[in-house]
C-alpha cells in the first residue's frame, strides 16, 4: 500500500494510541461577562434604587381646606371595563367639591350612555357629566385631544384647582381622591401620580406586566423623579393629580398635543415650567381593571409606543437592542457555559427583580426568568420600528399615528 503522505509526514504523526488535543474557539473573550457584571452593580448601588417599591403616596394630615377638583376620564369604546371603573369614580369619599367629567372619545360602543346609566344607578355619588369629544384635530393624539375637551368642560363649569386626569379602565379606592389631594397639598406638589397596580392574572399577564413596571421604573427611577432638582421627570397615565395653576404655567395639553407617551411628556412639561414639582410613585388603592387575554393584546400594548420612547432614532434603537441583550441575555449564556462572572451578573439581576414580583404577589423563584422576557421586550422593540418603517405607526383603537 502507498503512502501518499508527504515525505516526512509521519515524523510529524503523533505516536499510537495518543490523542492530539484540540482547543476549540471560544465564542466569547473571558472578560465579556465582566460588562453586564459591572453593569448590574452599577444598576444595584448607583441608579437611584429604582428596584425599591417603597415609593408610596406618603400620608398627610388634611388641608386647611379641601380644593375643588376635576376628574377628567377620556374614555374611547370602554363599555367592557366601565362598570368596573366608574363606580369607583362616582363613590370617591372627597370632604371638598369634586365632579367626573368622562370624555366620550368617538365611542362606537354605547360609552357614554353606559356611564350615564352607571350615574343614575349611584344617587349621591359625585357629580357626573359626559363630554362629546368630536374628531381630533391634526397634530394631536386621541387621548390628549380627549383631555383637552375635558379639562375646557371643567373650566366652565367649576373652579377647580386641581384636575386628577385618570383612564376608563383604572379603579380607586375610596378615598384616593382624598389621599392624593392631601399629598399635593401638604408636598407642595404640582403633579402627584401614581403607577396603578396593574392586572396579573393570566399566564402572559404573569410574566410580562410585573416587568413593564420594572424597566418602567429603571427608566425613570421614582426617586430622581421626585428630587426637584433631578432632570429625570415621569407620571404614570393612569392616575395623575395636576394643580391647574401648574397646567396653565405648562401649557398642556396643547404643549404635548402630538405625544403618543404623553403621561412622562406632561410631567416633563410641568417640571421644566419654572419651579414645578412631580412626585411619582406606586399605588395600593389604584388598579387597572382591564385584561389582557394572551400575548397578542400585551404585545399591542408595547408596541404601541417603543419606538417613540426611542425618539423613532435607528441609532437608538440599535444601541438599546445592543444594550439589552449585553445585560440580560449575556449573563445566563455566560453562566450556563461555567462563567462565574455571567452567574454572578445573572443572580444580582435576580435580586433587582424580586422587589416588584412581591409588589405583584408573584413567586420569587419567577425572578430568574426576567432574561426570557427581556428578550420578548427585545422583540417588540424592534417590531414597534418596523412597524413605523413601514407606515403603520402607532396603532389604537381605530387611529393610526404616524
Amino acid at each position: 500500500m502507498l503512502d501518499d503522505a508527504p515525505h516526512g509526514s509521519h515524523a510529524r504523526r503523533p505516536p499510537c494510541g495518543t490523542l492530539r488535543r484540540v482547543t476549540l474557539p471560544t465564542a466569547l473573550p473571558t472578560w465579556a461577562p465582566f460588562v453586564p457584571l459591572a453593569a448590574w452593580l452599577w444598576l444595584l448601588l448607583g441608579h437611584g434604587r429604582y428596584w425599591h417599591t417603597g415609593t408610596r403616596l406618603p400620608r398627610r394630615s388634611a388641608p386647611p381646606r379641601w380644593p375643588d377638583v376635576a376628574v377628567v376620564v377620556p374614555a374611547r369604546d370602554e363599555a367592557a371595563v366601565l362598570p368596573d371603573s366608574l363606580p369607583s369614580l362616582l363613590g370617591q369619599r372627597y370632604p371638598g367639591h369634586a365632579e367626573v367629567f368622562l370624555v366620550d372619545d368617538g365611542s362606537r360602543d354605547g360609552t357614554g350612555e353606559l356611564a350615564r346609566a352607571l350615574a343614575d344607578a349611584r344617587p349621591g355619588g359625585l357629580p357626573l357629566t359626559v363630554v362629546p369629544a368630536g374628531p381630533p384635530e391634526p397634530g394631536w393624539t386621541g387621548k390628549l385631544w380627549a383631555v383637552r375637551q375635558g379639562l375646557a368642560a371643567a373650566r366652565s363649569r367649576t373652579g377647580a384647582e386641581y384636575v386628577l386626569l385618570t383612564d376608563a379602565d383604572i379603579a380607586h379606592a375610596p378615598a384616593s381622591l382624598r389621599d392624593l389631594v392631601s399629598a399635593a397639598c401638604a408636598g407642595g406638589y404640582d403633579l402627584v401620580s401614581l403607577m396603578a397596580r396593574l392586572r396579573v392574572a393570566g399566564r402572559w399577564e404573569r410574566l410580562l406586566v410585573p416587568a413593564f413596571v420594572y424597566f418602567f421604573a429603571k427608566l425613570y427611577p421614582f426617586r430622581r423623579v421626585n428630587r426637584p432638582q433631578a432632570r429625570t421627570a415621569a407620571a404614570a397615565g393612569g392616575c395623575v393629580l395636576l394643580s391647574v395653576a401648574a397646567a396653565e404655567r405648562a401649557q398642556v395639553p396643547e404643549s404635548i398635543r402630538g405625544a403618543l407617551i404623553d403621561d412622562v411628556s406632561l410631567a416633563r412639561a410641568v417640571k421644566r415650567s419654572g419651579s414645578g414639582r412631580v412626585w411619582l410613585g406606586l399605588a395600593d388603592g389604584v388598579r387597572s381593571v382591564r385584561p389582557y387575554a394572551g400575548l397578542p393584546e400585551l404585545w399591542r400594548m408595547v408596541t404601541r409606543s417603543a419606538y417613540a420612547q426611542l425618539r423613532y432614532s435607528p441609532p437608538l434603537l440599535a444601541g438599546t437592542v445592543a444594550g439589552l441583550a449585553v445585560l440580560y441575555l449575556l449573563p445566563p449564556a455566560a453562566a450556563l457555559t461555567g462563567s462565574v462572572a455571567g452567574a454572578a451578573a445573572w443572580a444580582v439581576m435576580t435580586a433587582t427583580y424580586v422587589p416588584m414580583l412581591r409588589y405583584y404577589r408573584q413567586p420569587v423563584w419567577t425572578a430568574v426568568t426576567l432574561p426570557l422576557t427581556a428578550a420578548l421586550y427585545l422583540a417588540m422593540t424592534v417590531d414597534s420600528a418596523v412597524r413605523h418603517h413601514r407606515g403603520r405607526g402607532a396603532a389604537w383603537k381605530g387611529r393610526t399615528y404616524r
